[in-house]
């Protein structure tokens, strides 16, 4: 299979120049003063400082931006729990071109409410519905698919957030990511070991919907069933992976953990207080492997990507 590489990714560092909010690495010692230990801490990776509250507008911004003029017009679809629906609807609003987001009806009304008002029309199905609604909406109104994750240049956009967290920290050892359907993570993974060969990139994934996990252990994908993956507070990670990110992770990523939802909502909740930083449950998965899971993690100077702050507001109240 072809891979992304880094050219791909350097590429789409042009493409979302002056549209993606190129986030820095902010220093956050909470962890380890809580641990006990004496160490440099964790820098943190803030995309939930995207215009679109999550990386997602990396890849979405890139890939609508490589679509031939005459099929862009047309209009583009996807099928998105929140995220990668509102980053799409944000590119697409730019270059003035019709979006369709396929939203499980069981997405978090503060991300249905978000991606319309981005002025897209968004069609709500059973979340095992998801890609065949989208499939019959490019069959049936000629609308170009950027899926959230199965695709290219959207793996390639995402993989600008490890190029940026390399050029800010040239000596990064450890890089832990969340990982849904993959695609952040096969990004970044694809652009930190193609700078950073020593650095170890590990995945972050809810044990609850641990089938990325699972997929990298049989070697294909394994599609943990909706009931089962649904069930934890992690919206944006209840994914399984796909032939194209599963490549990608299988070459790339060093290892992957799995954090529980108690793990995820304390986290959440001090990346609120202490490092002033909204986060998601998705979002705040990898500083929990970092909070919870240090000793298993490898040593030296450790980067946690904050994916994503899209979270109901009253959950963020029970949280804090």
């Amino acid at each position: 299979m072809d891979l992304v590489g880094l050219d791909d990714i350097q590429a789409a560092a042009e493409n979302i120049r002056g549209v993606a909010v190129r986030t820095p690495l902010l220093p956050w010692l909470d962890g380890d003063r809580t641990l006990g230990r004496r160490s440099p801490g964790v820098l943190l990776k803030p995309e939930n400082l995207q215009p679109t509250g999550a990386f997602k507008v990396r890849g979405a911004r890139h890939a609508v931006a490589c679509l031939p003029e005459a099929r862009r017009a047309a209009g583009v679809v996807t099928h998105s729990s929140g995220n990668h629906g509102q980053a799409l609807a944000y590119a697409a609003r730019a270059f003035g071109v019709p979006c369709v987001v396929v939203m499980p009806d069981v997405a978090p009304p503060v991300k249905v409410a978000a991606t319309r008002a981005l002025g897209a029309e968004v069609v709500l199905v059973p979340p095992a519905e998801r890609l065949a609604r989208m499939q019959q909406l490019v069959a049936s109104r000629g609308l170009s698919p950027i899926p959230p994750y199965d695709h290219r240049d959207v793996i390639a956009g995402q993989g600008t957030v490890g190029l940026e967290i390399v050029q800010d920290l040239s000596d990064v050892d450890v890089v832990l990511v969340p990982v849904g359907g993959g695609g952040l993570a096969a990004g970044v993974a694809t652009a930190v070991k193609a700078l950073r060969p020593s650095a170890a990139v590990v995945g972050v994934e809810p044990e609850l919907a641990a089938d990325a996990r699972d997929s990298l252990a049989a070697g294909t994908v394994v599609t943990w069933p909706v009931e089962r993956a649904y069930q934890t507070i992690a919206d944006a990670l209840r994914t399984p992976l796909s032939e194209l990110t599963l490549a990608h992770l299988s070459a790339r990523l060093d290892d992957i953990l799995t954090v529980s939802d108690d793990e995820i909502r304390d986290a959440v909740g001090r990346l609120a207080r202490s490092a002033r930083l909204v986060a998601e449950p998705g979002g705040a998965a990898a500083v929990a492997a970092y909070l919870h899971h240090r000793a298993s993690l490898p040593a030296g100077r450790t980067v946690a990507v904050v994916s994503g702050g899209n979270i109901d507001p009253q959950l963020l109240r029970s949280l804090l």
